[in-house]
């Protein structure tokens, strides 16, 4: 019914005059609810006007800082059979302690003495090589004696030469001084027959002049005879120097050609040097490699190889080990949206599993049994499940994180954003805005808004 009419109105007003109504509206507890409504009322409303601390909220597992802390298998770099454990799961080992041994499967290195062989192989190839160097040098030094002893017969040859040239011209003016004591020969004699004819002269001085004039004609030939010989005296000398040098240039040519050859053998012998320099390195370094040995300090967590005499490959994870000394991280993942909020060096609050906790993520400070912590390495990329990984690291500025910890164990985090009144938080949330969505304005901003 409405009531719209005033019948009713008279017949209300008629229950006031029963006790029971009036006992009613007078009894105590009413005033008591309504005082405890108020209160309420009053602390709700109080309570919007507390500061909120926005957080983001994020789950992960506890890993080291660094790469090298962390967890991480031991493998064999050669393949080989197992021959003999020197651990066992959770001993603790240092680095260099031998984890387990293998032998040789592979029939190119089975040979027990082929370390001991190759470097003998490498002494004969280095001996090989100063011969070739020794040989080099005295072919040096035999060029240089062909080349004095070249110079010298040059010499010698280019002496006679001239001795040749010497001797022509003599031999030619002999000829000539022959030529006019044959004219005046030849003068005598005419004019010992004239003045024979003419009675002046005995015939004996004709004779004489006669038998003179034929001696002198005799050494004209002699000396022509004597001028021929030197001038092929000469002929021979220009032929001598021109062999002389015909000949010790090919001899400088082979004696070259012997050095190239052992110049060419040198650089040989000296490639193979290094070859066997090489392998003698890599077979040293390969037996090196049937101890298997611990990177650094830690505890071995797990063998995945059993058994003697499996055999592995190369690059076969033999066993885990856990590092002994490492930096404690959390390793964290937040939503895609929630990424432009934090970034490097932001503060977060961390709990972790097995510790005990109460957490108000709008009030920090009210909160027990968390750790400080601070971001030092946000993903660029997205991981697998859909969320960004973010790196956490312990705060000095807080508590220290429980030594007790364990790598893998599970942990919360809440990244601490701006502080904005429980109210803003709640309209905020109602109408699905994501955090520090709204900045409040700074004094700065004000006092340029004044200005």
């Amino acid at each position: 019914m409405l009531n719209i009419s005033d019948n009713n109105k008279h017949a209300m007003a008629h229950l006031d005059r029963y006790k029971t109504i009036t006992g009613l509206k007078t009894r105590p507890h009413y005033k008591i609810l309504n005082r405890i409504i108020t209160v309420v009322s009053l602390i709700a409303l109080v309570t919007l006007f507390l500061p909120w601390t926005q957080n983001i909220s994020g789950k992960g597992a506890v890993t080291t800082l660094k790469p090298n802390q962390r967890p991480q298998s031991i493998q064999s770099v050669i393949s080989g059979r197992i021959e003999k454990w020197y651990v066992q799961e959770g001993d603790f080992v240092k680095k260099g302690d031998t984890i387990l041994f293998i032998s040789e499967i592979k029939e190119d290195y089975m040979d027990p003495n082929l370390v001991e062989n190759t470097k003998n192989q490498l002494d004969a190839k280095s001996h090989a090589l100063d011969s070739y160097n020794s040989k080099y040098g005295a072919l040096a030094n035999q060029i240089v004696s062909i080349q004095t002893e070249k110079g010298l017969k040059l010499v010698q040859a280019k002496n006679k030469l001239k001795q040749a040239q010497f001797k022509i011209k003599s031999d030619s003016i002999d000829l000539v001084a022959v030529k006019t004591q044959l004219k005046i020969a030849n003068t005598q004699f005419n004019r010992a027959v004239q003045l024979n004819s003419e009675g002046l002269k005995a015939l004996t001085d004709v004779e004489e002049k006669r038998l003179k004039q034929q001696e002198v004609e005799a050494k004209i030939i002699t000396q022509e005879n004597k001028l021929l010989t030197t001038k092929n005296e000469y002929i021979n000398a220009q032929v001598e120097l021109n062999r002389i040098e015909a000949e010790y240039s090919e001899k400088v040519a082979k004696a070259e050609s012997d050095q190239f050859t052992a110049r060419s053998n040198q650089f040989d012998t000296e490639a193979q040097v290094n070859k066997l320099k090489n392998q003698y390195a890599n077979y040293s370094i390969r037996n090196g490699m049937y101890y298997i040995k611990a990177a650094q300090n830690g505890y071995i967590n797990r063998a995945l190889q059993a058994g003697i005499g499996e055999t592995i490959k190369e690059g076969t994870p033999i066993a885990t080990i856990m590092p002994s000394d490492y930096d404690v991280a959390v390793e964290t993942f937040v939503n895609p949206l929630d990424l432009p909020l934090i970034s490097t060096g932001d503060k977060v609050r961390i709990w972790f599993d097995g510790w005990p906790t109460i957490v108000f993520s709008g009030w920090p400070d009210m909160s027990y049994g968390t750790f400080g912590g601070k971001i030092v390495a946000v993903e660029k990329f997205i991981s697998d499940n859909g969320k960004f990984r973010v790196l956490i690291a312990p705060d000095v500025d807080e508590d220290p994180w429980p030594k007790q910890l364990s790598m893998g164990s599970g942990a919360q985090t809440i990244a601490l954003l701006n502080t904005v009144p429980v109210w803003f938080e709640l309209w905020r949330t109602m109408n699905g805005f994501p955090p520090d969505y709204y900045e409040a304005p700074t004094k700065s901003s004000k006092s340029k808004e004044k200005k």
